[in-house]
């Protein structure tokens, strides 16, 4: 009954265009005197969201590797374009998180953001729409379409809202974003010439010799590495991550970072299979460069998005080593039982990863917001603890969540993939594994500096403690890092068939009986 009312209503459209409209009824409110009106709107819009996430989990077959709640509309007859929707397990983990994410960062727009609200509020919600479409679309130029329309919002965010060296970071992120994923759109005219559609479904399984697959994979690869982003393209990142509003840095962190992996997984490993095993060993090197010398930088860091924006750079690298050390794993074992942890330890990674760090991007916009001159710099604080005790106890969870405290969701993705790696490489295991000692280093060093200890100063001393719409975010990204972290099961299941199938497509190695 369920599935034959989906099929009238469309709801992956209402996921994708409702924050559209809900941006232009916000901007109809006017200017800042019906400032209230924008919010509230804004909040209703992106609640509404959520809760159409609701049956969408529900009647959700996790027993089927294939497209649900597909929509399919010829959109441009002359080249076969459609506008084509449809979500499978990992994609719909990321639709939920997407959704649960906007409104968060709505909510905490409503307090934060005191001039131009509605267009602030409206950026958002359109940038929602967009993710959300990147994570649905089954057609490639779709797909493009969307990925390249959520800049817009995004670089709007940090232009205009941004801090003193906005404009430069705005322009960097837009320049690196952009021109990364040129190469990716020649890919998909290629695979076009090949098929005669832009359906992705169809660029699976074709037969492309070696050279061309790593041509294709060169060409994916600058437009998701940017992305997620890899060593050595990641400079961008922590510029936008220091400019940009604390929503801003929340969608970075918590959903932008992970379109690079969702690209690898939906592109270039089950279109260029044989591309990515040869190259796997390059993209392992990449992982653990970010892992380890990104996690060095990241203790020198004096200001705290900073530390953070590095800290994010390197527990991504644990999920695209999650993703390319399955052709290890099934190389030397002949087995898909450990390659199964370690691409499930990657997908779980990009949602955990959302909570931690998003949580902490939360909580230095905030502290920053609350200092006379909007510092972010560890040296300013200090006996943060003393006047903001119930912030400061939810700032130690979320820390621990990024050290990997076992309990809280960091200890998750990171422990499936060392557990596969040391399978086949113990090295490669122990390498990983420096991410536990760094993370601790530079996280409880940052904390203790900031929180604890005598009051830092006068301004320090005026500091008032979390709001109600503040406790609200951080109580549910506090229930985030709980649920993932000690009972991440629901996800495993929505996901394990969709894995199982991504590797057969993308491994040449038949599932054991």
């Amino acid at each position: 009954m369920m599935q034959q009312l989906f099929s009238i209503v469309p709801i992956l459209s209402l996921l994708i265009w409702l924050p559209l409209i809900g941006a232009v009824l916000v901007l109809c409110t006017g200017g800042d005197k019906n400032a209230n009106q924008a919010r509230t709107i804004a909040v209703v819009i992106g609640l509404i969201n959520l809760l159409l996430c609701i049956p969408l989990y529900l009647n959700f077959d996790a027993n089927r590797y294939d497209m649900q709640f597909m929509e399919d509309h010829l959109w441009i007859h002359a080249y076969q374009i459609h506008y084509a929707l449809g979500v499978d397990g990992i994609s719909l983990v990321m639709v939920i998180l997407t959704n649960f994410t906007g409104l968060l960062v709505l909510i905490a727009g409503c307090h934060a953001i005191k001039v131009r609200v509605a267009q602030y509020m409206a950026a958002f919600l359109v940038l929602q729409g967009m993710i959300v479409g990147v994570f649905c679309a089954l057609d490639a130029i779709l797909f493009y379409v969307f990925w390249e329309g959520m800049l817009i919002p995004m670089y709007l965010s940090i232009g205009i809202w941004g801090s003193a060296n906005r404009s430069y970071a705005s322009i960097k992120f837009f320049l690196f974003t952009f021109l990364g994923s040129i190469l990716m759109l020649v890919g998909l005219i290629y695979l076009y010439n090949q098929t005669g559609s832009f359906l992705i479904q169809n660029f699976y399984g074709l037969p492309l010799s070696l050279s061309v697959q790593k041509w294709l994979f060169f060409a994916f690869l600058l437009a998701f590495a940017v992305k997620v982003p890899m060593w050595p393209v990641h400079t961008w990142l922590p510029d936008a991550h220091t400019e940009a509003p604390a929503g801003g840095s929340v969608v970075l962190a918590a959903l932008m970072l992970k379109l690079g992996i969702y690209g690898f997984l939906r592109f270039s490993m089950p279109i260029t299979p044989q591309a990515c095993e040869k190259l796997a060993g390059v993209m392992i090197a990449l992982s653990l460069i970010a892992i380890i010398y990104i996690g060095l930088v990241a203790i020198v860091q004096k200001d705290m998005k900073k530390l953070i924006a590095y800290s994010s750079i390197a527990h991504m690298g644990f999920a695209t080593l999650g993703c390319f050390m399955v052709y290890d794993i099934v190389r030397h074992m002949h087995s898909f039982q450990e390659a199964y942890m370690s691409l499930e330890g990657a997908v779980i990674q990009m949602v955990a990863h959302a909570f931690g760090s998003g949580a902490m991007f939360l909580g230095v916009g905030m502290l920053a917001e609350r200092f006379y001159n909007h510092s972010r710099l560890i040296k300013d604080y200090g006996g943060v603890a003393n006047t903001m005790p119930i912030f400061a106890a939810f700032f130690m969870l979320f820390a621990m969540s990024n050290v990997g405290l076992p309990g809280t969701a960091g200890f998750v993705g990171e422990f499936m993939v060392i557990m596969s790696a040391f399978q086949t490489h113990f090295w490669i295991a122990t390498c990983a594994a420096m991410t536990l000692l760094l993370s601790a280093s530079y996280t409880l060093w940052m904390y203790k500096r900031v929180f604890f200890g005598p009051i830092g100063n006068e301004y320090v001393a005026k500091f008032q403690d979390v709001t109600w719409t503040e406790a609200i975010n951080y109580i549910l990204l506090a229930a985030g890092v709980f649920f993932v972290g000690l009972y991440p099961q629901p996800i495993i299941d929505v996901i394990r068939v969709t894995v199982g199938h991504l590797l057969l497509q993308s491994v040449n190695l038949p599932l054991p009986t």
